[in-house]
């Protein structure tokens, strides 16, 4: 290989390379992309109640006066920005104090902590049952929702509907991840019982399916760090035009003097 050849190569390995980007991993699971099919083991996703936790009870029966002592009495919200402004009237709820108890009518303190909603809206029934024939009642958590930031479309806190929700719901509620967001990094701030904890999770892997952060419980907190591309361009400027319009530039750079290398190249 003569001077002008090996000076050519190396002037369009130095343009590839200055003009190429990282390569970031899109899919979700890239890791049973060569499977047609599987299972997956059960896990528990039930939502434990906790501390600060807003429950509303409702206890209906074929004779609605045998209950209503088991029922708080209904009110009428009002619009924090109009006093003077209300909707219609809701049944009061419960919250659960830092020792893990309500105060329910007739029955007294039931300390709830560690208790599922089914578990918690077996035991009223059968408490009230031994007073009214075929009680009705129906647990609901209020509070139940999850925040998500970082790299994601649309980040906010979201109210969950149900008691049940996993990582992709919530990241479907926020839009999915940016072309910036890290998929093999998300990490998730958890607290339960004045106990916090943490995890790093991998989009990419279908270990997540198995993990105990998989399904999300109240006030997890998700984060989507930035990928490499995003952190580079950050360190540069913060102004996106500009980013773009330097890239631009020196794409078109390297453009012109491969084409200039090859022209003297050829002659």
């Amino acid at each position: 290989m003569n001077f002008k050849s090996l000076v050519l190569s190396g002037v369009i390995a130095i343009a590839m390379a200055s003009c190429s980007t990282s390569k970031t991993t899109l899919p979700y699971f890239s890791d049973m992309s060569q499977t047609a099919a599987g299972e997956l083991p059960a896990m528990d996703y039930l939502i434990r109640l906790q501390p600060e936790d807003e429950l509303q009870i409702t206890v209906n029966s074929e004779v609605p006066e045998a209950t209503s002592a088991y029922n708080l009495p209904l009110f009428n919200p009002v619009e924090r920005a109009d006093i003077k402004l209300s909707s219609q009237p809701t049944s009061q709820t419960y919250i659960v104090d830092s020792k893990g108890n309500i105060d329910y009518p007739v029955l007294g303190s039931i300390h709830v902590q560690g208790m599922t909603i089914e578990q918690l809206k077996d035991y009223l029934t059968a408490e009230i049952a031994k007073e009214v024939k075929d009680p009705i009642v129906t647990v609901n958590l209020m509070n139940f929702k999850v925040a998500i930031g970082g790299e994601v479309k649309t980040p906010n806190t979201y109210k969950v509907n149900g008691n049940r929700i996993t990582i992709l719901d919530a990241l479907a509620m926020a839009g999915d991840l940016t072309e910036y967001g890290e998929r093999a990094n998300v990490l998730i701030i958890r607290e339960e019982n004045g106990q916090r904890s943490y995890a790093h999770i991998d989009l990419n892997k279908s270990d997540l399916l198995r993990s105990p952060y998989y399904y999300l419980k109240q006030n997890d907190y998700i984060y989507v760090s930035p990928n490499k591309i995003k952190q580079a361009n950050s360190k540069y400027n913060t102004n996106n035009s500009y980013k773009l319009s330097v890239t631009s530039t020196i794409v078109s750079a390297c453009s012109v003097i491969a084409s200039l290398i090859i022209a003297l190249a050829v002659k």
